[in-house]
Protein backbone atom coordinates (compact mmCIF):
# COMPACT_ATOMS: atom_id res chain seq x y z
CA UNK A 1 0.00 0.00 0.00
CA UNK A 2 1.48 3.34 -1.04
CA UNK A 3 1.12 5.84 1.79
CA UNK A 4 -0.10 9.33 0.92
CA UNK A 5 2.00 12.08 2.48
CA UNK A 6 -0.23 14.54 4.32
CA UNK A 7 0.29 17.98 5.83
CA UNK A 8 -2.17 18.75 8.61
CA UNK A 9 -3.06 22.46 8.83
CA UNK A 10 -4.82 23.32 12.08
CA UNK A 11 -4.62 21.67 15.49
CA UNK A 12 -7.97 22.54 16.98
CA UNK A 13 -10.43 19.94 18.23
CA UNK A 14 -10.75 18.04 14.93
CA UNK A 15 -7.12 18.46 13.89
CA UNK A 16 -5.79 17.00 17.13
CA UNK A 17 -8.08 13.98 16.89
CA UNK A 18 -6.88 13.23 13.36
CA UNK A 19 -3.23 13.74 14.30
CA UNK A 20 -3.56 11.18 17.09
CA UNK A 21 -4.78 8.64 14.55
CA UNK A 22 -1.98 9.47 12.11
CA UNK A 23 0.64 9.14 14.83
CA UNK A 24 -0.83 5.75 15.68
CA UNK A 25 0.72 4.38 12.48
CA UNK A 26 -2.03 4.56 9.86
CA UNK A 27 -0.89 2.38 6.92
CA UNK A 28 -2.48 4.59 4.23
CA UNK A 29 -1.09 7.96 5.34
CA UNK A 30 2.24 9.45 6.40
CA UNK A 31 2.35 12.71 8.33
CA UNK A 32 4.64 15.10 6.42
CA UNK A 33 4.15 18.33 8.36
CA UNK A 34 1.90 20.31 10.69
CA UNK A 35 1.00 24.00 10.30
CA UNK A 36 -0.22 25.93 13.34
CA UNK A 37 -1.46 29.49 13.85
CA UNK A 38 -0.58 30.02 17.50
CA UNK A 39 3.08 31.11 17.96
CA UNK A 40 3.12 29.22 21.26
CA UNK A 41 2.78 25.96 19.32
CA UNK A 42 5.67 26.73 16.96
CA UNK A 43 8.49 24.24 17.44
CA UNK A 44 6.47 21.99 19.75
CA UNK A 45 6.78 18.27 19.06
CA UNK A 46 3.54 17.16 17.41
CA UNK A 47 3.22 14.12 19.66
CA UNK A 48 3.41 16.28 22.76
CA UNK A 49 1.00 18.78 21.18
CA UNK A 50 -1.72 16.13 21.02
CA UNK A 51 -0.92 14.39 24.31
CA UNK A 52 1.21 11.53 22.97
CA UNK A 53 4.92 10.74 23.35
CA UNK A 54 7.33 12.79 21.20
CA UNK A 55 7.38 11.79 17.53
CA UNK A 56 10.28 13.92 16.25
CA UNK A 57 8.16 16.14 13.99
CA UNK A 58 7.63 19.73 15.11
CA UNK A 59 4.67 22.00 14.42
CA UNK A 60 5.44 25.22 12.57
CA UNK A 61 3.96 28.63 11.87
CA UNK A 62 6.20 28.91 8.77
CA UNK A 63 3.55 28.18 6.16
CA UNK A 64 5.81 28.45 3.12
CA UNK A 65 8.41 26.12 4.60
CA UNK A 66 5.87 23.43 5.43
CA UNK A 67 4.10 23.73 2.06
CA UNK A 68 7.49 23.26 0.39
CA UNK A 69 7.71 19.83 2.03
CA UNK A 70 7.03 16.96 -0.42
CA UNK A 71 3.44 15.91 0.22
CA UNK A 72 0.37 14.80 -1.71
CA UNK A 73 -2.29 16.75 0.17
CA UNK A 74 -3.11 19.23 2.90
CA UNK A 75 -5.80 18.27 5.40
CA UNK A 76 -7.10 21.73 6.31
CA UNK A 77 -8.86 21.88 9.67
CA UNK A 78 -9.20 25.64 9.81
CA UNK A 79 -11.87 27.83 11.44
CA UNK A 80 -15.53 28.14 10.44
CA UNK A 81 -16.99 30.12 7.55
CA UNK A 82 -17.06 33.18 9.85
CA UNK A 83 -13.35 33.46 8.95
CA UNK A 84 -14.03 33.54 5.24
CA UNK A 85 -11.03 35.45 3.94
CA UNK A 86 -8.55 33.62 6.16
CA UNK A 87 -9.83 30.26 4.96
CA UNK A 88 -9.85 31.25 1.29
CA UNK A 89 -6.32 32.60 1.55
CA UNK A 90 -4.96 29.53 3.32
CA UNK A 91 -6.67 26.98 1.10
CA UNK A 92 -5.67 28.84 -2.08
CA UNK A 93 -2.10 29.02 -0.85
CA UNK A 94 -1.95 25.25 -0.41
CA UNK A 95 -3.60 24.58 -3.76
CA UNK A 96 -1.21 26.87 -5.62
CA UNK A 97 1.70 25.11 -3.91
CA UNK A 98 0.70 21.92 -5.70
CA UNK A 99 -1.02 20.28 -2.75
CA UNK A 100 -4.51 18.82 -3.07
CA UNK A 101 -6.74 20.03 -0.24
CA UNK A 102 -9.32 18.21 1.84
CA UNK A 103 -11.03 20.54 4.28
CA UNK A 104 -13.60 20.69 7.06
CA UNK A 105 -13.58 24.50 7.12
CA UNK A 106 -15.82 26.66 4.94
CA UNK A 107 -18.58 24.01 4.90
CA UNK A 108 -20.73 26.07 2.47
CA UNK A 109 -18.29 24.59 -0.08
CA UNK A 110 -19.82 21.13 0.37
CA UNK A 111 -21.77 22.20 -2.75
CA UNK A 112 -19.57 24.76 -4.53
CA UNK A 113 -22.25 25.55 -7.11
CA UNK A 114 -24.34 27.19 -4.37
CA UNK A 115 -21.53 29.56 -3.35
CA UNK A 116 -21.05 32.99 -4.90
CA UNK A 117 -18.23 33.52 -7.37
CA UNK A 118 -16.41 35.72 -4.86
CA UNK A 119 -15.79 32.57 -2.82
CA UNK A 120 -15.26 29.95 -5.51
CA UNK A 121 -13.31 31.97 -8.09
CA UNK A 122 -10.10 32.32 -6.01
CA UNK A 123 -10.14 28.62 -5.23
CA UNK A 124 -10.83 27.56 -8.81
CA UNK A 125 -7.96 29.76 -10.00
CA UNK A 126 -5.66 28.27 -7.35
CA UNK A 127 -6.66 24.78 -8.50
CA UNK A 128 -5.81 25.70 -12.09
CA UNK A 129 -2.44 27.17 -11.10
CA UNK A 130 -1.48 24.20 -8.93
CA UNK A 131 -3.12 21.45 -10.97
CA UNK A 132 -4.89 20.45 -7.78
CA UNK A 133 -8.32 19.49 -6.46
CA UNK A 134 -10.18 20.68 -3.36
CA UNK A 135 -12.85 18.75 -1.45
CA UNK A 136 -14.74 20.20 1.52
CA UNK A 137 -16.73 18.03 3.89
CA UNK A 138 -17.95 17.89 7.46
CA UNK A 139 -20.53 15.94 9.39
CA UNK A 140 -23.44 18.42 9.13
CA UNK A 141 -23.08 20.11 6.70
CA UNK A 142 -21.24 17.15 5.24
CA UNK A 143 -21.51 13.41 5.02
CA UNK A 144 -24.43 13.05 7.46
CA UNK A 145 -26.66 15.19 5.23
CA UNK A 146 -25.22 14.47 1.79
CA UNK A 147 -23.64 11.00 1.63
CA UNK A 148 -26.15 9.36 3.99
CA UNK A 149 -29.40 10.59 2.39
CA UNK A 150 -28.06 10.32 -1.17
CA UNK A 151 -27.17 6.67 -0.57
CA UNK A 152 -30.62 5.92 0.83
CA UNK A 153 -32.43 7.78 -1.96
CA UNK A 154 -30.73 5.30 -4.26
CA UNK A 155 -32.70 2.38 -2.82
CA UNK A 156 -36.11 4.04 -3.27
CA UNK A 157 -38.60 3.84 -6.13
CA UNK A 158 -40.35 7.05 -5.04
CA UNK A 159 -39.53 9.70 -2.46
CA UNK A 160 -42.28 11.95 -1.13
CA UNK A 161 -40.19 13.66 1.55
CA UNK A 162 -36.72 13.35 3.03
CA UNK A 163 -35.79 14.80 6.42
CA UNK A 164 -32.22 14.75 7.71
CA UNK A 165 -31.79 15.36 11.43
CA UNK A 166 -28.92 16.12 13.76
CA UNK A 167 -30.08 15.41 17.31
CA UNK A 168 -27.14 16.16 19.54
CA UNK A 169 -26.27 17.21 23.07
CA UNK A 170 -23.67 19.98 22.72
CA UNK A 171 -22.92 20.26 26.45
CA UNK A 172 -19.43 18.71 26.07
CA UNK A 173 -18.53 20.50 22.82
CA UNK A 174 -15.67 22.98 23.39
CA UNK A 175 -16.15 24.96 20.17
CA UNK A 176 -17.79 28.37 19.86
CA UNK A 177 -21.57 27.99 20.03
CA UNK A 178 -22.37 31.70 20.39
CA UNK A 179 -23.60 31.97 16.75
CA UNK A 180 -26.39 29.54 17.77
CA UNK A 181 -27.36 31.67 20.78
CA UNK A 182 -26.59 29.19 23.56
CA UNK A 183 -26.40 30.91 26.94
CA UNK A 184 -27.95 34.14 25.64
CA UNK A 185 -31.33 35.66 26.57
CA UNK A 186 -34.15 34.29 24.43
CA UNK A 187 -34.96 37.71 23.03
CA UNK A 188 -31.40 38.18 21.79
CA UNK A 189 -31.26 37.36 18.10
CA UNK A 190 -28.19 35.26 17.31
CA UNK A 191 -26.27 35.30 14.04
CA UNK A 192 -27.70 32.06 12.69
CA UNK A 193 -31.31 33.15 13.23
CA UNK A 194 -30.92 35.30 10.14
CA UNK A 195 -32.31 33.08 7.36
CA UNK A 196 -29.70 34.11 4.80
CA UNK A 197 -26.86 33.34 7.20
CA UNK A 198 -28.33 30.00 8.26
CA UNK A 199 -28.91 28.91 4.67
CA UNK A 200 -25.36 29.90 3.71
CA UNK A 201 -23.84 28.13 6.72
CA UNK A 202 -25.89 24.93 6.74
CA UNK A 203 -28.19 24.83 3.74
CA UNK A 204 -26.03 24.03 0.73
CA UNK A 205 -26.70 20.31 0.89
CA UNK A 206 -30.32 21.06 -0.08
CA UNK A 207 -29.47 22.03 -3.69
CA UNK A 208 -26.92 19.20 -3.77
CA UNK A 209 -29.63 16.64 -2.92
CA UNK A 210 -32.05 18.32 -5.33
CA UNK A 211 -29.49 18.16 -8.15
CA UNK A 212 -28.78 14.50 -7.45
CA UNK A 213 -32.52 13.69 -7.38
CA UNK A 214 -33.21 15.66 -10.56
CA UNK A 215 -35.61 18.24 -9.11
CA UNK A 216 -35.57 22.03 -8.91
CA UNK A 217 -36.01 23.87 -5.62
CA UNK A 218 -38.77 26.48 -5.79
CA UNK A 219 -37.56 28.23 -2.64
CA UNK A 220 -35.67 27.64 0.58
CA UNK A 221 -36.83 28.94 3.96
CA UNK A 222 -36.03 28.41 7.62
CA UNK A 223 -37.68 27.74 10.99
CA UNK A 224 -35.98 28.60 14.30
CA UNK A 225 -37.03 27.76 17.89
CA UNK A 226 -35.37 28.24 21.29
CA UNK A 227 -35.86 26.62 24.66
CA UNK A 228 -35.08 28.30 27.98
CA UNK A 229 -33.14 26.52 30.72
CA UNK A 230 -35.35 25.69 33.70
CA UNK A 231 -32.41 25.33 36.09
CA UNK A 232 -28.67 26.15 36.01
CA UNK A 233 -27.26 24.06 33.15
CA UNK A 234 -23.60 23.09 32.98
CA UNK A 235 -21.80 23.03 29.64
CA UNK A 236 -18.24 23.24 28.33
CA UNK A 237 -18.21 27.04 28.65
CA UNK A 238 -19.58 27.33 32.19
CA UNK A 239 -23.21 27.46 33.29
CA UNK A 240 -26.34 28.65 31.50
CA UNK A 241 -28.60 30.57 33.88
CA UNK A 242 -32.31 29.72 34.11
CA UNK A 243 -34.33 31.55 31.47
CA UNK A 244 -31.47 31.63 28.97
CA UNK A 245 -31.12 29.54 25.84
CA UNK A 246 -30.21 25.90 26.48
CA UNK A 247 -31.60 24.30 23.32
CA UNK A 248 -32.28 25.28 19.73
CA UNK A 249 -34.23 23.62 16.96
CA UNK A 250 -34.10 24.80 13.39
CA UNK A 251 -35.13 23.63 9.96
CA UNK A 252 -33.86 24.57 6.52
CA UNK A 253 -36.57 23.58 4.06
CA UNK A 254 -36.31 23.02 0.33
CA UNK A 255 -39.68 23.39 -1.40
CA UNK A 256 -40.64 21.22 -4.38
CA UNK A 257 -44.14 21.09 -5.92
CA UNK A 258 -45.49 23.53 -3.35
CA UNK A 259 -44.33 21.79 -0.16
CA UNK A 260 -41.13 21.34 1.86
CA UNK A 261 -39.87 18.00 0.59
CA UNK A 262 -36.16 18.19 1.47
CA UNK A 263 -35.64 19.30 5.07
CA UNK A 264 -32.51 19.63 7.20
CA UNK A 265 -33.36 19.74 10.91
CA UNK A 266 -31.16 20.38 13.94
CA UNK A 267 -32.20 19.63 17.52
CA UNK A 268 -29.28 20.72 19.69
CA UNK A 269 -29.44 20.63 23.48
CA UNK A 270 -27.28 21.38 26.47
CA UNK A 271 -28.03 18.32 28.58
CA UNK A 272 -30.27 15.34 27.92
CA UNK A 273 -33.21 16.82 29.84
CA UNK A 274 -33.40 20.03 27.78
CA UNK A 275 -36.38 20.59 25.45
CA UNK A 276 -38.06 17.28 26.38
CA UNK A 277 -40.84 17.64 23.79
CA UNK A 278 -38.48 18.01 20.82
CA UNK A 279 -37.39 15.03 18.70
CA UNK A 280 -35.10 12.44 20.21
CA UNK A 281 -33.29 9.47 18.70
CA UNK A 282 -35.25 6.25 18.43
CA UNK A 283 -32.38 4.22 19.85
CA UNK A 284 -30.92 4.16 23.35
CA UNK A 285 -28.48 7.01 22.75
CA UNK A 286 -29.31 10.69 23.25
CA UNK A 287 -27.29 11.71 20.17
CA UNK A 288 -27.81 10.64 16.58
CA UNK A 289 -27.82 11.62 12.94
CA UNK A 290 -31.04 10.40 11.37
CA UNK A 291 -32.45 10.19 7.86
CA UNK A 292 -36.23 9.82 7.48
CA UNK A 293 -37.62 9.08 4.02
CA UNK A 294 -41.34 8.89 3.27
CA UNK A 295 -41.78 7.02 0.03
CA UNK A 296 -41.57 3.58 -1.46
CA UNK A 297 -40.13 2.14 0.67
CA UNK A 298 -40.11 4.27 3.82
CA UNK A 299 -36.61 4.45 5.28
CA UNK A 300 -35.29 5.26 8.75
CA UNK A 301 -31.54 5.34 9.29
CA UNK A 302 -30.06 6.36 12.64
CA UNK A 303 -26.32 6.65 13.21
CA UNK A 304 -24.45 7.42 16.41
CA UNK A 305 -20.78 8.27 16.93
CA UNK A 306 -18.76 7.75 20.10
CA UNK A 307 -15.12 8.59 20.70
CA UNK A 308 -12.46 9.07 23.34
CA UNK A 309 -12.19 7.29 26.67
CA UNK A 310 -15.64 8.52 27.72
CA UNK A 311 -17.23 7.47 24.43
CA UNK A 312 -18.47 11.01 23.94
CA UNK A 313 -20.74 11.86 21.00
CA UNK A 314 -18.98 15.14 20.18
CA UNK A 315 -15.54 13.49 20.18
CA UNK A 316 -16.82 10.65 18.00
CA UNK A 317 -18.57 12.97 15.58
CA UNK A 318 -15.60 15.32 15.26
CA UNK A 319 -13.23 12.40 14.68
CA UNK A 320 -15.56 11.04 11.99
CA UNK A 321 -15.62 14.52 10.43
CA UNK A 322 -11.85 14.64 10.18
CA UNK A 323 -11.48 11.06 9.00
CA UNK A 324 -14.02 11.52 6.21
CA UNK A 325 -11.75 14.26 4.87
CA UNK A 326 -8.55 12.27 5.40
CA UNK A 327 -9.89 9.05 3.89
CA UNK A 328 -11.00 10.98 0.79
CA UNK A 329 -7.42 11.99 -0.05
CA UNK A 330 -6.65 9.14 -2.51
CA UNK A 331 -9.85 9.88 -4.46
CA UNK A 332 -9.21 13.65 -4.41
CA UNK A 333 -5.64 13.14 -5.65
CA UNK A 334 -7.00 11.06 -8.54
CA UNK A 335 -9.67 13.63 -9.50
CA UNK A 336 -9.30 16.34 -12.16
CA UNK A 337 -8.26 19.78 -10.87
CA UNK A 338 -11.07 21.89 -9.44
CA UNK A 339 -13.63 22.11 -6.65
CA UNK A 340 -15.24 18.79 -5.74
CA UNK A 341 -18.38 17.72 -3.92
CA UNK A 342 -19.64 14.36 -2.67
CA UNK A 343 -21.18 13.84 -6.13
CA UNK A 344 -17.72 13.91 -7.73
CA UNK A 345 -16.11 11.23 -5.57
CA UNK A 346 -16.35 7.46 -5.80
CA UNK A 347 -17.12 5.37 -2.75
CA UNK A 348 -14.57 6.17 -0.03
CA UNK A 349 -14.33 2.91 1.93
CA UNK A 350 -11.53 3.84 4.33
CA UNK A 351 -8.34 2.37 2.88
CA UNK A 352 -6.24 0.74 5.57
CA UNK A 353 -8.81 1.06 8.35
CA UNK A 354 -9.08 -2.70 9.00
CA UNK A 355 -5.70 -3.75 10.33
CA UNK A 356 -4.11 -5.90 12.97
CA UNK A 357 -1.96 -3.29 14.72
CA UNK A 358 -2.71 -2.11 18.24
CA UNK A 359 -5.15 0.76 18.66
CA UNK A 360 -3.47 4.16 19.18
CA UNK A 361 -3.42 5.55 22.69
CA UNK A 362 -6.19 8.04 23.41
Amino acid sequence: MKRARVIVWGTGFVGKLVLRELLGGHPAFELAGVIVHDPRKHGVDVGELVGLPPCGLRASTDIDAVLATPADAVAYFGPTAMYLQENLSNMSRALRAGKHVVSTAMTPLVWPDACPDAITAPLREACREGGTACFTTGIDPGFANDLFPLTLLGVCARVDRVRVQEILDYASYPGDLSPMGFGAPLDERCVLEEPEVLIFAWGHTLPLIARAAGVALERVDTVWEKWAAERPTAWAHGTVAPGRCAAVRFEIRGWVDGEPRIVLEHVNRLGADAAPAWPRPRGVDNDAYRVLIDGSPDVVQETTFRGGPRKDANVGGCLATGMRALNAIPAVCAAPPGLLSALDLPLVPGLGTIRADAAPRR
